[in-house]
């Protein structure tokens, strides 16, 4: 299990060729627009993104690829509940490049899916429990989104660490629940990224592609 363990650590670590880095889930509009001007505002937005957003959305959808076969009909619906194009491009290709590298390493045939769902149906043969396989993927989630916000506001890096370090409690208490939910459970009510995402598209003058 512990070599396990550290596949999956490798696949989710920001060295991993998924293009994590470009990526910034409307978090440089809601920057650039004043919404997130310090570490306290970081760590709300951040918050509100695990418990309400995508985050929550991508633990239930992770927790249904890791314990079922039916990845294809996961894949249509994780497509089905991204609320912007940017946001759809994002998970794609991610998961796209996630799926395309792990098969290389490990000899399987991966298909291109969603970033959840790649990740479960690689993640399963694994054979580690799922809140710690939902855990190690919000906290990846939640490290990209601190490296965003260190790269483009003025956040030095023991601000944007500690920012990380006080979501821990946030990734384990949803790591657990993530487990007892259903399909039926999924939802978003993180209005504000959503819109930060929509809004990502227009922008001008932008580094990250979302």
């Amino acid at each position: 299990m512990m070599q396990g363990l550290l596949s999956l650590i490798q696949w989710l670590s920001p060295a991993f060729p998924t293009g994590g880095f470009a990526y910034s889930h409307g978090l440089e509009t809601a920057i650039s627009d004043g919404l997130v001007p310090d570490a306290a505002a970081l760590r709300q937005w951040l918050t509100d993104v695990l418990e309400f957003g995508a985050g929550r959305q991508d633990a239930i959808l992770l927790v249904q690829a890791l314990r079922n076969d039916d990845h294809a009909a996961l894949d249509c619906l994780a497509r089905a509940l991204q609320p912007s194009a940017e946001r759809l491009t994002e998970t794609l290709d991610q998961g796209s490049a996630f799926a395309r590298t792990v098969g290389e390493m490990t000899g399987r045939a991966l298909p291109a899916r969603c970033l959840p769902i790649a990740v479960g149906e690689a993640a399963a043969a694994l054979g580690l429990p799922v809140a710690q396989v939902v855990a190690l993927y919000l906290h990846a989630f939640a490290s990209n989104l601190t490296s965003v916000a260190m790269r483009f506001m003025p956040l030095g890096q023991e601000a944007g660490q500690g920012v990380l370090a006080s979501l821990h409690p946030v990734i384990d208490t949803m790591a657990t629940e993530a487990v007892t939910l259903t399909l039926d459970d999924l939802g978003s009510s993180a209005i504000g990224a959503d819109l930060s995402a929509m809004a990502h598209e227009t922008m001008d003058v932008r580094i990250f592609r979302t």
